[in-house]
């Protein structure tokens, strides 16, 4: 099978954000101070890992797929969808907002192309679910790091 210029595209959008994740979430790992520091700090190597594994899995699907993935850094600041993390020291509770934003957007990314890569590629899009089972799963995990226990689940959490 051949990638069509479409499924391409979006397995190129779902890797760009990946990439940016893994360089957001090791930005945030050396700069992140405060209340428990080593917690997060060590989260936060989880999300590095699993934003590196699901990069390549995206893309070596697209090389098995004769399509070329673009990992480089100009592709990828002109290409993702995720916010720049700011620069400086960052505090436990501004990383926890922060990278729980940035998991949030890079599984909508997969979300908003899932559709058509389902269509085209069910291979693919087997790997955009595993991909969003982890990250979700990441996202609830730091965020829980802040919440209050009188949350309720079911709404959405302060931001």
């Amino acid at each position: 099978m051949k990638a069509s210029p479409t499924l391409a595209g979006n397995l190129q959008l779902v890797l760009t954000d990946l990439v940016e994740l893994h360089v957001q979430g090791k930005q945030a790992h050396w700069n992140v101070v405060g209340t428990n520091f080593r917690d997060l700090h060590l989260q936060l190597d989880e999300i590095i890992a699993s934003a590196r594994l699901f990069a390549d899995q995206a893309a070596e699907r697209m090389r098995a797929l004769h399509a070329l993935p673009d990992g480089r850094s100009k592709t990828v600041a002109a290409g993702t969808r995720l916010e720049e993390l700011p620069g400086g020291l960052i505090s436990t509770k501004d990383a926890v907002k922060l990278m729980t934003a940035r998991l949030e957007r890079t599984v909508k990314t997969m979300r908003d192309v899932h559709d058509e890569v389902d269509e085209e590629d069910p291979t693919s899009a087997d790997l955009l679910h595993a991909a969003i089972e982890r990250l979700e799963q990441l996202a609830w995990m730091v965020i829980a790091e802040t919440m209050a226990p009188s949350v309720a689940v079911t709404e959405p959490a302060e931001k």
